[in-house]
C-alpha cells in the first residue's frame, strides 16, 4: 500500500472514529432512531367544530381526514378528560405517516376555559402553530375568500439576521389561537 492510500485509509478509519464517538456505534449501523416519526400531532379542544374545521380547510388549506372516536372511560383512565369522550376531526398538511396532524374536538356540554391569546406572551404554554407555505399571497388570497384578516400587517418580511425573502402573516382561527403562515411571496 502506498503512502497516499495509507493516509486515504488512515483518515477513513479517524472519520469513523469522530462519528462512533460523537453518535454512537448504533448510529453507524443503522440502528432505529428515537422517534418513530419526526412530525407531531397536535390536538386542539375548539368551541365550534364545524367553524374550526372550516377555518382550517377553507382558510388556511388543511385536508380533512378519516377521524375517530375515544369512548369516555379511556379517556377517563388515560387522563385525558374527566370522563366525556371525544370525536376527533382529522386535518392534514401533506400526504402519509409523516403529514402534520391538526386533531380538532369539542366536547358538548363541558365548559372550557378560553385561552389568553392576546399576543405570544399573554399566558404559558403552546400559543402558536406555524405553518410554512409556498407562496404568501396565495395563502392571503384563500384566507380573503374566506373573510380571514391578518391580524396586523401581513405579510411582514423576515428581519435581517433571519432568511431573506421570507414573509410572516398571523391569523387567528375562530377561538382566537394564533396562526402563522411563513413563506416567500410568489
Amino acid at each position: 500500500m502506498n503512502t497516499r492510500n495509507r493516509h486515504a485509509t488512515w483518515l477513513a478509519v479517524a472519520a469513523l472514529l469522530l462519528v462512533v464517538c460523537t453518535h454512537g456505534i448504533s448510529d453507524v449501523k443503522g440502528a432505529e432512531k428515537e422517534f418513530a416519526r419526526t412530525t407531531i400531532d397536535l390536538g386542539v379542544v375548539v368551541s365550534d367544530i364545524k367553524k374550526s374545521v372550516e377555518f382550517y380547510t377553507k382558510s388556511v388549506g388543511f385536508t380533512e381526514v378519516q377521524g375517530f372516536k375515544v369512548p369516555g372511560g379511556f379517556c377517563q383512565e388515560a387522563g385525558l378528560t374527566d370522563g366525556p369522550m371525544l370525536d376527533v376531526h382529522v386535518l392534514v398538511l401533506g400526504e402519509g405517516e409523516s403529514a402534520t396532524k391538526l386533531k380538532l374536538m369539542q366536547l358538548p356540554g363541558v365548559k372550557s376555559k378560553k385561552s389568553d391569546n392576546e399576543y405570544i406572551h399573554s399566558q404559558l404554554g403552546y400559543s402558536y402553530i406555524t405553518i410554512f407555505v409556498t407562496d404568501t399571497k396565495a395563502a392571503l388570497a384563500r384566507l380573503k375568500k374566506t373573510d380571514v384578516a391578518p391580524v396586523a400587517k401581513g405579510p411582514v418580511e423576515l428581519p435581517k439576521g433571519l432568511p431573506q425573502g421570507v414573509f410572516l402573516t398571523i391569523v387567528r382561527d375562530p377561538d382566537g389561537n394564533l396562526v402563522e403562515l411563513v413563506g416567500p411571496q410568489g
